[in-house]
């Protein structure tokens, strides 16, 4: 057993190997830059600031993600999600959470039908390409739950029948961070299925009197009209694909990662008695694909470490555990992950 372990991985054969990059035309390109800059000016036309947030869903939505993001009320979270989708021309749909949910209030479920007495499968508004789950961790942990299926497979599963949900789906989920009574944190397996954890903050003073001044309504989105579709954003996931990837730059994602793991073999000894659980590979398989996205959106066809440096912390921040001892030294996740950042040695 011994021998076979400590043999070396064999490289699988040309027949087998998947996801073979070709590369990036400059047709291609420049499509997908006018993609890109067309979302992006219907979302500046309504919302006032928020650039970083319009940064990490047009990543989320290249790389096929979903994406998590906290703030407090009023900061646009909703509006920035519903003006996307109606830019990309995406079936919205809105799911408020609360404390009495059920899963399948979420999946869908069966209902019997009294006229030819055989149940019927009534899917729940997770069958929509672009979700907005409001407020996430107001829900218990069964329900949250219900999302995992659909946002890692991109299937339901009701009745021993599984349905596929609509191409480009996509989970955009938002948690009041302070906590409250009624509130219940998401589980680890739940937060690891969002490829980025955006961190809203305040407008500032002259943001804020530009919100004062335009003062967005719901009507404003609902009267958008876009000529991209759901289409040009699956055309923006298969040109990232084909972004070029050098193996420096896998090994230096693989690093950042790893170091979250066992700090102390990259020089990082000193923050080992604060992280309890790393990342996963999941966490480098999100980082790679951040960075083609992000190369893709500065018309880059291969990924540099600039890249991938950006979005390390959103990246990170959900997937590393604290001990009680980094909280007793009020030592924040994103000091961590910036200590890894700055150690790491960059290609």
């Amino acid at each position: 057993m011994d021998d076979i372990i400590q043999q070396p991985i064999q490289p699988l054969p040309a027949t087998a190997q998947q996801n073979v990059a070709v590369p990036v035309s400059g047709t291609d390109m420049q499509q997908a830059v006018q993609i890109i800059q067309r979302v992006a000016q219907t979302y500046q036309k309504l919302i006032v600031g928020q650039n970083d947030l319009l940064d990490s869903i047009l990543v989320t939505l290249i790389a096929r993600g979903h994406l998590l993001i906290e703030g407090v009320p009023g900061l646009a979270k909703t509006t920035a999600a519903h003006t996307i989708a109606a830019s990309i021309g995406a079936d919205f749909v809105r799911i408020q959470c609360t404390p009495d949910m059920l899963p399948s209030d979420i999946v869908g479920t069966q209902i019997y039908n009294q006229e030819n007495h055989e149940f019927v499968t009534q899917l729940g508004p997770v069958n929509h390409q672009f979700v907005l789950v409001d407020e996430i961790n107001r829900t218990s942990a069964k329900t949250q739950s219900a999302l995992l299926e659909a946002m890692q497979e991109r299937q339901v599963s009701i009745g021993g029948q599984t349905h596929n949900l609509p191409p480009g789906f996509i989970v955009m989920a938002t948690q009041n961070p302070i906590e409250q009574e009624g509130t219940y944190p998401l589980p680890e397996a739940q937060l690891d299925r969002f490829i980025l954890k955006h961190v809203i903050s305040y407008p500032t003073i002259d943001e804020e009197v530009s919100i004062l001044k335009v003062r967005p309504r719901a009507e404003d989105v609902e009267a958008i009209t876009t000529d991209t579709t759901v289409d040009d954003v699956l055309h923006l996931q298969l040109t990232a694909d084909n972004i070029t990837a050098d193996d420096k730059i896998l090994r230096y994602i693989a690093s950042l990662v790893a170091a979250t793991r066992a700090p102390e073999k990259y020089g990082l000894a000193d923050i080992k008695p604060f992280v309890e659980v790393g990342a996963s590979p999941r966490a480098s398989l999100a980082l790679l694909a951040a960075g083609r996205a992000n190369a893709l959106m500065t018309q880059s066809s291969y990924v540099t470490p600039d890249h991938i440096k950006p979005y390390l912390a959103r990246v990170l921040r959900h997937r590393i555990m604290l001990t009680y001892e980094a909280e007793a030294e009020n030592t924040t996740v994103e000091q961590i992950i910036d200590r890894i950042g700055s150690v790491i040695q960059v290609p």
